[in-house]
């Protein structure tokens, strides 16, 4: 009984830790909104746009999971068992403290970004006049050779993971999709539909259709994307859907025409769902896999994402096919492509 007692006081210790942060979180608040009240020229730190949307985001991350803790609390209250109920309070508090963590990480990474691109707000200006019809592409328009969009190709790359073999399977579809951006501009952007399929040992866990448009320069745009997920056949999920116009999500650029080494650049914006970047590190790439190789020819880049700040892929994109294979610089983890079809 004594230890309940102890666990039950350990919990309501977890109350005012959890209340004192609470007021922090609302005093930020505060500050931002008297911030946002004053004249952008009078901010001490002056206009810096990345910047503030780091620490926006970073406000809106804590609030989360204070949210998620108290839901989570609320729950515990009706845990009848003494000991389960104490039990789920821990928990709670735990994971609050693992989100609060993951928020600060977040944020550095986010800062570290601003940093690597500049303090400028991220706002493509772009018109549907200087894009390619999509049926165009590989007929009057040349293919942008490190990612062909030519309806019928396809590339299947397998990898093994913790839970089994996975699977995929990207396809670029005869469908095309017409995308509104900014919204209510009246602005079309007829973008060509990829679908990409993940397999878990033979098992369908995730279908997404991507959106991508090619610009006259040869560049590559990523329009958003529909991405649902499975679990024994069932939809459980379309976590990172978002597409370009929407809540002021944006395009940004998955494949350039020319890459220029150490270039850093958004691969998509839809902030706290998808931010997806890149980094040029090579154009004198080497590697093989069992359908393709390069050697001394390929792209490679850096991929990452603040949202997730441990995660790193090298990926390697040969000319003519496009990418080939997907490297986990820590654990060494690859995802290799072993069938290209070309129409």
């Amino acid at each position: 009984m004594m230890q309940v007692q102890n666990m039950f006081s350990k919990a309501a210790r977890s109350d005012q830790i959890v209340r004192g942060v609470s007021v922090l979180c609302a005093r930020m608040i505060l500050l931002v909104a008297l911030l946002c009240l004053v004249g952008e020229p009078a901010l001490a730190w002056g206009p810096k746009s990345c910047s503030k949307t780091s620490w926006a985001a970073f406000v809106a991350c804590q609030n989360e999971a204070r949210d998620d803790y108290w839901i989570a609390r609320g729950n515990c209250y009706n845990v009848s068992d003494p000991e389960a109920r104490a039990e789920c309070f821990k928990e709670a508090l735990s994971e609050f403290r693992d989100a609060v963590k993951e928020c600060k990480e977040q944020r550095e990474a986010r800062l570290e970004v601003c940093e690597d691109i500049g303090e400028a707000p991220y706002d493509p200006a772009l018109d549907p006049n200087d894009f390619v019809d999509p049926d165009n592409i590989g007929g009057s328009k040349p293919i942008n050779q490190y990612f062909p969009l030519v309806p019928e190709t396809q590339w299947v790359y397998v990898g093994n993971t913790d839970e089994g073999i996975e699977t995929i399977t990207v396809t670029v579809t005869n469908g095309t999709k017409e995308i509104e951006y900014p919204a209510e501009s009246g602005l079309f952007f007829n973008c060509r539909v990829v679908r990409d399929v993940v397999e878990l040992d033979g098992e369908v866990i995730e279908d997404t259709d991507d959106w991508y448009a090619q610009d006259d320069e040869g560049n590559i745009w990523y329009f958003g994307e529909i991405s649902q997920e499975f679990e024994e056949g069932e939809l459980v999920g379309i976590e990172g859907s978002w597409k370009a116009g929407v809540d002021y999500a944006k395009p940004g650029v998955i494949m350039w025409a020319n890459p220029e080494i150490g270039k850093v650049y958004r691969q998509e914006f839809a902030l706290g769902e998808a931010e997806d970047m890149g980094e040029v590190i090579s154009l004198e790439g080497s590697a093989a896999v069992p359908a393709a190789s390069c050697n001394g020819d390929c792209l490679q880049t850096a991929d990452y994402t603040p949202i997730e700040p441990d995660v790193l892929e090298y990926k390697f994109y040969r000319p003519g096919t496009g990418l080939i294979l997907e490297v986990d610089p820590e654990t060494g983890d690859r995802v290799e492509l072993t069938d290209f079809t070309a129409p």
